[in-house]
């Protein structure tokens, strides 16, 4: 990398000082961030320091303070918690302790300072850097600095990393710490249901969330579960009668088990807490039921970081670093937060202010407006969690006949797509027709009718309860013809992979030759290797990419006790290489070969290089990942026997193939609520096309807009047709021609110790803090 590339940036650290702090409660994936900061900062030229015990070691000094090196954060990605610790600091409130603070930084020749922590601790960094020339002025009258010590370091800037596992900051989309403590939780509630089920039992869960009920609705909306209490949504009087009522009803249908989740901070609608033990004594009372509480407690911000935490903190820990050497005199303290699947740069007082603003209005009791102000994402989950939760009495029949199919793989959030489609469907009052074997299926006339309690425990459960098979149309189109006329199938809801997508696209193109298929048709990408077109992201790509972490942190784990050992591990994807590159960045791989990047023996030849250099600064082992179809002749038993060959007398080799192990078991949060809400948004937009195109006793519809895939694009949910799809897309090779993961990769390679061009680094965007509160969706 040359001097040129970095001032294209102004990205040169050369002279400059950065010092990284983690302050209030811990959260999964602060430690990735340490490692994002502290190797970018060095990698740009600049001294990084870890100040150790948040806001405490900055006032304290001393040791606190350590010069950080390369290896200073070695193997931490996958570590829980922090590890150059957090502690609430009373000294730093008062000005004798920010004076003290300033003075350990200025004797660093550190001005830039990220600060990883909730709101309080970005609030105390901002009142910091606005009395920052104020302390220097009052440690040069008392001699502790000279005057030029002050003007050489007269600005101070800061930059923010959220670091809260209740997801309360407004701004974001998400909070480093949030995906890891709803990963506890699900794996809980799963182990609770089991022990349920078996002896019919009501559990009570109490989640985390004193001011916030993010854990418990994405929990409650990721389980399933009959009723919630959060602290944003009081329940109206006479809930304790519904709520019996609600739980009575479930039983007398068969169901087992029941599951109420409450945020520690519940409340009624009076502002009285309501405590799990009380939500217990009730049931138990009314109704008789075996009923147990657990309380998770800190159990939600231990284990380690998920690969979604892991890969948001680094995204955040680099573009913290490019802020901070972008910052200005003039440019004000920022937080770095998330867009869609984007960092951007927020003012960090307005999203102060506005996180203020939710706290106010649940005070005076404005509940509804507390709901808005916590965004777009929240109030949608909360409408969806409700519109699923409770069959409406009495609904009104329709003519209309919905048809629901998986093809493919299977891929974990498959079901919980299908079970939000199926209520929402039979919540219009539409007929809904399970199928099973995807379009083989459909031909073969394998379908039956579904109602409200067939799915039910659905959300949870990993694979296809459908079956899938890649079977397209084309090879059995006139079978499925005839049994969409037999069973008067109205509209098809097709969630799974390319061929998904591509069996709608014949679906579509056919429809010149059939009537039968002039129906609305809507694919849900569900693939674990995020290639169908029209969408950033698939169900089951996080849970794959969470399988695969797993399994390379346990092969990363093997070679804690062998020095100077490379693994090669080959991960799925087809030619896609989404899932190499996010496992490779989760897990801080050394590289990650991809069809989309091509490369030669040179460039192996180079990695090989690399890693013993690597070797030889202490550094003990090196993980290399490679996916299936990369290149043709390059194999993985052609790149674990050149690094062998190559690395004689430096390291040993391994070689390790995840295989299906990356399909997942129990899907992730992530997928069970994304499956969740395109399942819904799917079957909406069905009811409103088959609403539209009901002329003279039937549907019809012709139009490209009435086959679409359902995609998420940055943050905004959109229905783009089949047919407008083709030409973005490699059919060879089973992909879109353009993926916007790719600008990953040069992050991958920066914090790898790769020389690379900078310019190929997309910055973040600068953004509002209002941009949050009118979103219209994301993956939570």
């Amino acid at each position: 990398m040359t001097s040129m590339d970095l001032e294209k940036l102004k990205m040169t650290g050369a002279g400059r000082a950065i010092a990284v702090l983690t302050s209030g409660g811990d959260a999964q994936g602060m430690n990735a961030a340490v490692r994002a900061v502290t190797r970018m900062g060095i990698y740009v030229g600049a001294k990084v320091y870890l100040i150790h015990e948040g806001y405490q070691g900055l006032v304290d000094g001393g040791d606190n303070i350590k010069l950080a090196h390369w290896q200073s954060v070695t193997n931490i990605i996958q570590l829980g918690g922090t590890v150059i610790g957090s502690a609430r600091c009373k000294d730093f409130q008062t000005r004798e302790g920010r004076i003290a603070a300033a003075f350990n930084l200025v004797k660093k020749g550190i001005t830039n300072l990220c600060v990883c922590g909730g709101d309080g601790s970005l609030t105390g960094a901002n009142i910091f850097r606005s009395e920052w020339s104020g302390l220097l002025d009052e440690l040069v009258q008392k001699g502790r600095i000279r005057d030029t010590d002050a003007k050489q370091y007269n600005k101070l800037n800061i930059v923010g990393l959220v670091g809260s596992i209740d997801n309360d900051f407004c701004g974001t989309d998400m909070t480093i710490g949030a995906d890891s403590a709803l990963h506890r939780i699900m794996e809980i509630v799963d182990a609770i249901m089991t022990t349920a089920n078996s002896h019919q039992r009501t559990f009570v869960l109490e989640v985390m969330g004193r001011h916030c009920g993010y854990l418990a609705l994405v929990s409650a909306l990721a389980s399933g579960a009959d009723w919630l209490f959060i602290p944003e949504a009081p329940p109206l009087e006479g809930w304790e009668d519904r709520m019996c009522a609600r739980l009575e009803r479930s039983r007398n249908k068969g169901s087992r088990l029941n599951i109420i989740i409450v945020a520690e901070g519940a409340i009624d609608s009076n502002g009285k807490p309501i405590s799990s033990a009380d939500i217990k004594d009730l049931v138990v009372k009314r109704l008789g039921y075996d009923t147990r509480v657990t309380v998770l407690g800190h159990v939600q911000r231990g284990g380690t970081p998920s690969a979604f935490d892991r890969i948001l903190s680094t995204k955040l820990g680099v573009e913290a670093v490019i802020a901070l050497l972008e910052a200005s005199p003039d440019t004000p303290a920022c937080v770095i937060g998330l867009s869609g699947n984007h960092a951007v740069r927020l003012p960090l007082m307005e999203c102060v202010e506005m996180t203020k603003l939710v706290q106010k209005a649940m005070k005076e009791k404005r509940f509804n407006e507390a709901v808005k102000l916590r965004g777009g994402s929240f109030e949608n989950n909360w409408n969806i969690y409700k519109l699923l939760a409770f069959p409406k009495p009495d609904v009104s029949e329709t003519n209309y006949s919905v048809a629901i199919l998986n093809v493919g793989a299977p891929a974990g959030g498959m079901n919980a797509a299908v079970r939000s489609a199926v209520r929402v469907a039979l919540a219009h009052g539409h007929k809904v027709y399970g199928v099973h074997d995807g379009f083989e299926g459909l031909a073969n006339g394998s379908l039956f009718e579904m109602n409200w309690h067939n799915v039910a425990g659905w959300t949870g459960q990993g694979g296809s309860l459908l079956g899938t098979k890649r079977t397209r149309p084309a090879t059995c189109m006139e079978k499925i013809v005839e049994n969409i006329g037999r069973f008067g199938i109205t509209a098809l809801l097709v969630i799974g992979g390319f061929e998904a997508y591509e069996g709608v696209l014949q679906l579509y193109e056919a429809r010149s030759r059939f009537n039968e298929l002039c129906i609305p048709m809507c694919v849900v990408p569900a693939t674990i290797s995020n290639n169908v077109p029209g969408t950033d992201f698939s169900l089951g790509a996080d849970t794959a990419v969470n399988a695969a972490m797993e399994g390379c942190d346990k092969i990363k784990q093997s070679a804690s006790g062998t020095k100077r050992r490379v693994f090669v591990v080959e991960t799925m994807g087809g030619y896609c290489g989404y899932l190499a590159t996010s496992t490779a960045i989760a897990v801080g791989a050394d590289a990650a070969y991809i069809f989309e990047e091509p490369f030669n023996i040179y460039d192996l030849k180079t990695n090989v290089e690399h890693l013993a250099e690597k070797m030889k600064q202490d550094i003990q082992r090196g993980l290399v990942l490679r996916n299936e179809y990369c290149h043709e002749n390059y194999t993985t038993d052609f790149i674990y026997r050149l690094y062998s060959e190559e690395g004689k007398g430096i390291f040993d080799c391994r070689v390790n193939v995840l295989g299906h192990l990356q399909q997942g078991g129990s899907p992730s949060p992530f997928d069970r609520n994304f499956g969740t809400k395109l399942g819904v948004k799917a079957t909406q937009w069905l009811n409103e096309r088959l609403t539209e195109n009901f002329r003279q006793g039937r549907v019809f519809t012709n139009s490209p807009e009435t086959a679409c895939v359902l995609g998420l694009n940055r943050k905004v949910v959109s229905f783009i047709p089949v047919s407008d799809l083709k030409a973005s897309t490699d059919f060879q090779h089973r992909m879109p021609k353009v993926q916007w993961w790719f600008n990953l990769r040069p992050m991958l390679k920066m914090l790898a110790r790769y020389q690379t061009n900078f310019v190929e680094y997309v910055p973040g965007e600068i953004e509002h803090v209002t941009r949050r509160s009118i979103s219209i969706d994301a993956g939570y």
